[in-house]
């Protein structure tokens, strides 16, 4: 059979031209989505900016369809549903992200972290915490060890904070010294409420050794010695803490001042206690001071008073016979009383970092979890 090469002139041409028409018509679709995507992302970032989250969300799905291989804008989906609080959602597209195979390792490492923040914020401990530590040797370590840290915080397994705050400190991104100790001193307080008194000596003799001139573990050892009768102990200890902390001495004034009278060492206490009062004025040296020295007491609150104003030493004063006046009997009463309902608010101690108030001093906020974030001192002392 012979071949009609007419034919082929023929269908060269057409074959040309159908190609040519195919080639366009997908540059011209493609082109088209690529435009698309950057409109819907432009316009999402828009709405962001101007808090429409809802309508910005609406927008980002409409890009992440239009290229589903763009990472960003996968992050910046899960991102908002997590600010949102839409957790389930934001988990799903972390864990989208997380199941393609053409991910690179730094934003495979970035969704993982973005996966345990999302879990974090979730509540879901136990999977953040796995999820942090899959990120052990990524960029997002440190990050992750922090965010460990916190949550063994936050569950009270001191022990465990206690390796990676170690860890932490050795890697040369701070000290983590001063945390270490208030761990081992609240293993101390376990240990004594479950009344296992060798662990914990122990574990104060570890928070000395990480923070040697700590203030809590010589209030706690203080303290200790006072309740086992070791008076003579409790002194030396609470010596150490005006000369090392002068200004959380306060915290233990009045236990200073009963273990002084316990022991037998009144003249020195009351030295001692003058002595801080003069380094450093407070209120509960002051009341302390006054157990030992009673006849001196109202002269010392009326000196304080001219120093430091403040209902609560106003109150301390008025409190304390004789009365400091020689006024109507019943006056002087209904002041005290409004001294006194004027001043609880403000016999409160505060949290520099969060501004958290409350009557008991807090070694860590209850707010903010901040260690050592409360001035020894009151609100109206400050």
């Amino acid at each position: 059979m012979d071949f009609d090469f007419q034919w082929l002139l023929i269908g060269l041409p057409v074959a040309f031209a159908l190609g040519w028409l195919a080639s366009r018509f997908d540059l011209r679709q493609l082109r088209r989505d690529n435009r698309d995507a950057p409109r819907a992302y432009f316009k999402g970032l828009n709405l962001l900016l101007n808090e429409q989250q809802d309508k910005a969300i609406d927008a980002f799905i409409e890009a992440v369809q239009n290229d589903p291989d763009t990472t960003e804008l996968h992050f910046a989906l899960g991102n908002l549903f997590r600010r949102r609080g839409e957790f389930e959602r934001a988990v799903r597209v972390h864990e989208h992200l997380l199941s393609r195979a053409d991910l690179k390792a730094g934003e495979r490492d970035r969704a993982q972290h973005e996966l345990a923040q999302d879990y974090m914020r979730a509540g879901l401990f136990d999977r953040a915490e796995d999820a942090y530590r899959a990120l052990e040797g990524t960029a997002f370590e440190t990050e992750a060890w922090l965010a460990l840290l916190a949550l063994q915080e936050r569950s009270r397994s001191w022990r465990a904070a206690i390796d990676i705050a170690t860890r932490l400190d050795k890697s040369g991104t701070g000290s983590y010294a001063p945390r270490i100790a208030h761990y081992w001193c609240e293993l101390a307080e376990e240990a004594d409420a479950a009344g296992q008194a060798a662990d914990a000596d122990t574990a104060l003799r570890r928070a000395l050794e990480a923070a040697p001139h700590g203030a809590r573990p010589r209030v706690i050892a203080g303290r200790r010695a006072r309740a086992g009768g070791r008076h003579e102990e409790a002194v030396e200890l609470w010596d150490e803490l005006a000369t090392m902390q002068p200004g959380a001495f306060a915290l233990v004034a009045a236990d200073y001042a009963a273990s002084g009278e316990a022991c037998g060492r009144h003249e020195h206490v009351r030295t001692q206690l003058q002595r801080s009062l003069e380094r450093s004025p407070s209120l509960d040296v002051l009341q302390a001071l006054g157990r030992l020295d009673p006849a001196g007491q109202p002269q010392r609150l009326a000196d304080n008073l001219r120093q430091q104003p403040s209902l609560t030493a106003a109150h301390a004063l008025l409190a304390t016979p004789p009365r400091p006046a020689a006024g109507d009997p019943a006056a002087l009463d209904l002041v005290e009383q409004a001294l006194a309902r004027a001043a609880r608010p403000l016999h409160r101690y505060r949290c520099a970092a969060c501004g958290f108030e409350a009557h008991q001093y807090f070694w860590q906020c209850p707010g903010c979890l901040s260690w050592d974030s409360y001035p020894p001192r009151r609100v109206d002392e400050s």
